[in-house]
């Protein structure tokens, strides 16, 4: 049984039901061993009176007690096994709320494959444990004794005969146990690396093709599944040893008791041919015990290491969270930063250095700079991705360190450099921050985007089914599809992650000015590196190599700043030579 901080809370939890399906456990146990009883009685009165009344009584309380284990066993079934199943819906949402509140250094160490582990297999083994692990303690327990109860009052020196091979095996299993925890655990380590690659591949099919690396990771593929299979048969093969040894024992010590019964019966009146009749069947009433009590033990030291590795994951801690007096308050959205400076978790130099700078609630601000000059960083610290010092970075006057995680984030609508989408309808995804479904909002979120031409086009309009992270559509409607998702959550604070790269200028254009119309009084925040996206902009910042090395509006940056000159004159070339290359 699992006795961890994370797993025992739930025994408590479902007291009730497994009180409820133990009891009737136990109950069933002990009156279904009435039945050998009476077929030896049975047969005894076969070969003395032939009392047919007595014998119809007899079979009559054999018929009732059928009737009543029957129910039983739903009854237990029912309690337990729904119990058990009640706790894995438990435990699966507490893994995926933890997973929600995790910091993305995590994710951006852990591989979704090792975590689709968690919550296949772990999971699975865990209920196992809650379930059938139970069932089987109980039942092995309490059945057993009640078996070997009954076989002392029979024949005492019979039953202590017959008890020593049974005694070694135990013995012996709990010798092997933690061999079995150890094959079972480089299992697990084998599937998740499979599971990891397998899902890497999915989702990187077009790079395979593209590279033509279909051979190599064919290849690779095997290797690890060929991995996972030695090491799956491996257990299987220690555990089916095992079997047979039990197997052996409980066939050597059938025999023992057929010849010394029946030598017990011919030679002295201690024990009748009914008797030993329901001696044997008490012994094979004992074989499940036995076989109950073998797969305990490997269910649990199964268990015992899924729990090991989710108790890992669920002791990950939550870095990026609440204070205890966090302010939990309407905000506006006036960003202020004060020689913000920021380095990531696992970095070893700062990424973004002694920056200062405010935005203003209704301005249209444009973050401009190159490959690397801390940008995104910029991003992760207004969605509130990352701790940071205090005194660094407010909005309305509030040190953001201070406010509710939940309030800052709603304040802010973002659309991200992956464009990432959903594997759901287009209507779906546009109306991802709301609980009810509004085609209207949608539809206008879709023009204003520039994007509602191409859906109309789609067979199912609206109602079409994107692929895995929207593969079924271009990267610019990917992208627009994401600024529609965006403008239908109307923030306070609209950023917007150089999310116009992959559509053509026109286009550019007449989204911005769609957004110049319905964002009035709302701040817009633009990433990009092209001048065309932020030139229309009250307010550019640039950035180079995270410091803050100019601020102003086109004009001014013209007039005042080299980094800025060189940048437009460089896109002017561009344009040009893609020009002539056109024509």
């Amino acid at each position: 049984m699992l006795f961890s901080k994370h797993f025992f809370k739930y025994y408590l939890k479902y007291i009730i039901p497994y009180a409820i399906g133990i009891g009737v456990l136990i109950a069933i146990d002990f009156v279904q061993l009435y039945i050998p009883e009476y077929i030896g009685n049975i047969i005894d009165e076969l070969r003395g009176n032939q009392d047919v009344s007595y014998m119809q009584g007899l079979l009559l309380q054999i018929g009732l007690l059928a009737i009543g284990i029957t129910l039983g066993r739903f009854v237990w079934r029912f309690t337990i096994f729904g119990a058990s199943r009640r706790i894995q819906f438990d435990l699966m949402n507490t893994m995926f709320n933890h997973a929600t509140n995790l910091q993305q250094s995590f994710y951006s160490e852990e591989k979704v494959g090792g975590m689709m582990a968690y919550y296949t297999n772990d999971l699975e083994t865990i209920r196992n444990a809650y379930g059938p692990g139970i069932l089987m303690l109980v039942d092995g327990l309490a059945l057993g004794t009640f078996a070997v109860i009954r076989m002392v009052r029979l024949n005492a020196t019979m039953t202590l005969y017959a008890g020593i091979p049974m005694l070694l095996m135990l013995i012996f299993l709990v010798f092997i146990l933690r061999k079995f925890q150890k094959l079972f655990k480089t299992r697990q380590a084998s599937f998740e690396a499979l599971s990891d690659f397998t899902q890497e591949n999915f989702s990187g099919m077009s790079v395979i093709r593209a590279y033509v690396k279909e051979f190599q990771q064919k290849a690779t593929f095997q290797i690890k599944s060929s991995d996972l299979y030695e090491k799956t048969i491996g257990f299987v093969k220690y555990f089916v040893v095992f079997q047979i040894i039990i197997g052996i024992t409980i066939n050597i010590t059938i025999l023992f008791i057929v010849i010394y019964g029946s030598s017990t019966v011919i030679q002295t009146n201690n024990l009748t041919i009914g008797e030993l009749t329901s001696y044997i069947a008490y012994f094979f009433t004992l074989i499940w015990p036995i076989m109950a009590l073998a797969q305990f033990f490997s269910i649990q030291s199964q268990a015992k290491a899924s729990a090991e590795r989710i108790s890992e994951y669920l002791d990950t801690e939550v870095e990026v969270k609440d204070q205890e007096d966090a302010l939990d308050i309407e905000l506006t959205g006036h960003i202020e930063l004060k020689k913000l400076t920021f380095q990531y978790p696992d970095g070893d130099k700062p990424v973004l250095k002694d920056i200062s700078f405010d935005i203003k609630k209704g301005e249209m601000v444009g973050i401009l700079g190159r490959t690397g000059s801390g940008k995104s960083s910029l991003v992760d610290l207004f969605l509130r991705t990352y701790n940071i010092d205090k005194h660094m970075f407010f909005i309305d006057g509030y040190d953001v360190m201070d406010l509710k995680i939940n309030r800052v984030r709603d304040l802010m609508g973002y659309v991200p450099q992956d464009n990432f989408l959903f594997s759901e309808t287009i209507l779906d995804n546009i109306l991802f921050a709301f609980d009810e479904k509004d085609e209207v909002i949608a539809e206008k979120a879709a023009k204003l985007s520039d994007v509602h031409d191409n859906i109309s086009e789609f067979k199912d309009q609206y109602e079409t089914m994107l692929g895995e992270r929207g593969v079924t559509v271009s990267g610019g409607q990917k992208q627009r599809l994401s600024i529609a998702r965006a403008i239908a959550k109307d923030p306070e604070i609209l950023i917007l992650d150089d999310s116009v790269s992959a559509v053509d200028t026109k286009t550019e254009e007449a989204i911005i000015s769609n957004l110049f119309k319905i964002r009035k009084n709302k701040t817009t925040i633009f990433i990009a590196h092209r001048i065309s996206t932020v030139k229309r902009m009250d307010k550019i910042i640039l950035l180079d190599q995270g410091e803050l090395v100019g601020i102003g509006n086109h004009e001014s940056l013209l007039k005042t700043s080299p980094l800025y000159q060189d940048m437009v004159k460089r896109q002017q070339l561009e344009i040009m030579v893609e020009s002539e290359d056109a024509s």
